[in-house]
């Protein structure tokens, strides 16, 4: 489209070839910031998607298998048997000698009568 004033036809041309410019700077200034982005992600220790996922699948059976074991133990617990074993459990502790304390070894009662030298000799 020409028109009549050769001015405005000059400043159509400069926006226009503005445009085109500010266009491939945009395209350049996007290419080196994906490149800076690889590079400083390329540097760290990621994992990928498939590997999260993966993790991510084994920590849920994991928890799944757990809640399903509480569930169980509380069934064995709370059992027929469990009043008995308890009942059981309890005269049982009662009525089981207690274990006469360890001897210190040799190492020990070496040690505490040097310490008991040291101090008669301070």
């Amino acid at each position: 489209m020409q028109t009549q004033n050769r001015l405005l036809d000059d400043l159509a041309r400069v926006a226009t070839s503005a445009l085109g410019v500010a266009a491939g700077m945009r395209a350049e200034l996007e290419a080196r910031l994906r490149d800076q982005f690889e590079r400083v992600l390329s540097g760290m220790d990621l994992v990928t998607r498939e590997e999260f996922d993966a993790v991510k699948a084994m920590a849920a059976k994991a928890r799944a298998e757990q809640e399903d074991l509480a569930l169980r133990l509380a069934e064995l617990e709370a059992g027929p048997g469990a009043a008995a074993g308890a009942e059981l459990g309890g005269a049982a502790a009662k009525a089981a000698p207690k274990a006469p304390p360890k001897a210190p070894g040799p190492k020990k009662a070496a040690k505490k009568g040097a310490s008991k030298g040291a101090a008669k000799k301070a």
